[in-house]
């Protein structure tokens, strides 16, 4: 059997990084992800889809470190069933997320939150070292988009080469 998700949505609170006894960290977030459609009428309709999310080692420390209420994340991983008796003996159940990965979407500046990551501090590149090119010493994000280092070796691959 294939079980696969890949959803992308917002977190609707904070993470919740916990410990196991063996040290291993664990992460709970709730996702958002909104679906917009058009009615048979014509109106407009969304509906929005929450899911509870586990996260797993250094994936749960960074989420726990860099998201809040509101980042826009995107999960990958497998949907998994849970079910207990509450404590009033009734049974309960509900699907969740084990996450296999995790990709922070949006830049500090839409998540409001000084620990930054996207276009800020998370993706840069170290500012003491040349990168092999033939530029001034600075981050990537530093150059305006659209604008690419100008000495990067270009590399021609011909149909024919390609195995597939």
């Amino acid at each position: 059997m294939y079980n696969k998700v890949i959803m992308v949505g917002n977190l609707t609170r904070d993470v919740d990084l916990r410990y196991l006894p063996s040290g291993s960290a664990v992460a709970t977030i709730g996702l958002a992800s909104n679906r917009r459609y058009n009615k048979q009428d014509g109106s407009k309709g969304e509906e929005v889809c929450y899911v509870d999310v586990k996260l797993f080692g250094r994936t749960a420390e960074v989420a726990s470190q860099y998201l809040r209420s509101g980042s826009k994340v995107l999960i990958e991983g497998r949907l998994s069933f849970e079910s207990w008796t509450d404590q009033s003996g009734q049974k309960r159940s509900k699907h969740s997320i084990i996450a296999e990965s995790m990709q922070m979407l949006g830049s500090r500046s839409q998540s409001g939150d000084n620990a930054g990551y996207g276009d800020s501090g998370y993706n840069q590149a170290p500012q003491n070292q040349n990168m092999g090119y033939n530029q001034p010493q600075q981050a990537y994000n530093a150059q305006p988009n659209n604008t690419y280092p100008q000495n990067i070796p270009e590399i021609n691959i011909d149909d024919e080469e390609i195995p597939f």
